[in-house]
């Protein structure tokens, strides 16, 4: 199954951000790019996608919809925009010749009925290597600058959102205050690509909601200011397996919480790992503590076997850190522990397995999307049962919250 990570998701984000720019910048000398009809009554199309194939007379694009095939014709235009500054002001000619499989194209012209075909007046080109450069100068501001944590409260009075920042060593919170000119983006309802995020407003963010920022920590921590958030309404979801269809991808589980069936469609992005049992073990124990669960063998208060410091490297903005980046801060983080994690399919699930979702709230709790699955998680299911006065037994409901790394407090794949 292909995996799709935190900093894969950015760059598709990214791509899909800077030729909604470059539309925009259009939109002065292509009229029809926003629905216009031109005089005839033939209405000109704008097709964005990935360079699937490249010949003389034809382009193949992977476009949202699916394959479509640009022809190509002597008096086809070709243009070269940098990602660095996506303006047709900027833009140079370009050639043929210089695109390649993997490149970004936005085509003009008159789309076909079906929609498979277009003959191309111009082709805009942004360079997958261009992109990947753009992209990976925006992936280390993120790392450096950016926090990942849960939106307590928002004050709209004071233009104000008061963010959670979590970690296995506990939680902190600070007040992100957006900058004058802060832009802000959302996840689609029941959609965990960041290219299909939507720009939003500090209207729409609500607590409850999973945040990422990129702007400068105040000196003492307590405050951010922000140049760039999105924002999500995410859950995280966990149970015993009922049955598994690998045909269809799917999982139905006993939900801990509802102790009602929810049916898991697991897609080509979704991320699916295993926690190696003795480091759940230690994970769990760490978060329990003195007066949590604890792995067997170790007393109350002690210290989980092995740790000199948070498992896995340090936690996502543990109290006093410095800046945090995608997932933890500098030097290691929970979505980096993840990816080392064994990767499993829905074949290699059983009746009986405990696993934990996440996924975006869609307001159906009989059928979710998993963004991210992991199985191995009974250490913290059961931490989860003792925190509630209830015993480890297998499968008994968890009545209050629960705290799974690479799931809680992170709703980005």
């Amino acid at each position: 199954m292909a995996l799709i990570n935190f900093k894969e998701s950015l760059n598709k984000m990214l791509q899909n951000i800077l030729i909604t720019v470059l539309l925009f910048l259009c939109s002065g000398g292509f009229g029809y790019v926003f629905g216009q009809t031109p005089a005839g009554g033939v209405k000109p199309s704008v097709v964005t996608g990935d360079v699937v194939t490249v010949s003389d007379k034809r382009l193949v694009l992977n476009a949202k919809s699916g394959p479509v095939d640009v022809a190509l014709t002597d008096k086809t235009e070709f243009k070269r925009v940098s990602p660095e500054n996506p303006s047709l002001k900027t833009a140079t000619s370009a050639a043929l010749s210089e695109i390649g499989v993997g490149d970004r194209l936005m085509v003009t012209g008159i789309l076909a009925a079906d929609g498979k075909s277009i003959p191309a007046r111009a082709v805009y080109l942004m360079t997958k290597s261009d992109i990947s450069q753009k992209n990976a100068k925006e992936a280390e501001q993120w790392r450096i600058r950016g926090i990942a944590g849960k939106v307590v409260s928002v004050n709209q009075q004071t233009n104000q959102i008061n963010v959670e920042i979590r970690s296995l060593m506990g939680s902190t919170n600070l007040t992100l205050t957006p900058k004058a000119a802060a832009a802000f983006l959302r996840y689609a309802q029941d959609s965990e690509r960041f290219d299909e995020a939507k720009p939003s407003n500090l209207g729409e963010v609500k607590a409850g909601d999973m945040l990422r920022a990129m702007g400068d920590k105040s000196t003492d921590g307590t405050g951010f200011a922000a140049e760039k958030v999105l924002t999500g309404a995410f859950q995280t979801v966990a149970g015993t397996v009922v049955s598994v269809d690998a045909a269809r991808n799917e999982v139905v589980i006993k939900n801990f919480q509802t102790k009602k069936d929810v049916t898991i469609t697991v897609s080509d992005t979704s991320v699916l790992k295993k926690f190696p049992a003795e480091m759940a073990e230690r994970m769990a124990g760490f978060q329990g503590g003195a007066g949590g669960a604890r792995p067997v063998g170790q007393g109350a208060g002690a210290r989980p076997a092995g740790q000199g410091q948070t498992p896995g490297g340090q936690g996502q903005m543990p109290s006093g850190a410095g800046r945090s980046g995608f997932g933890g801060a500098r030097g290691g983080g929970i979505d980096e522990m993840l990816d080392r994690f064994p990767t499993i399919t829905a074949a290699d699930l059983k009746a009986g397995d405990m696993i934990a979702v996440s996924s975006t709230k869609n307001g159906n709790m009989d059928r979710i999307r998993a963004i991210k699955l992991l199985a191995g998680v009974e250490p913290f299911l059961r931490l989860a049962q003792a925190g509630n006065g209830g015993g480890p037994q297998r499968g008994q409901g968890v009545q209050g919250g629960f705290s799974i790394p690479g799931l809680d407090g992170v709703g980005f794949p």
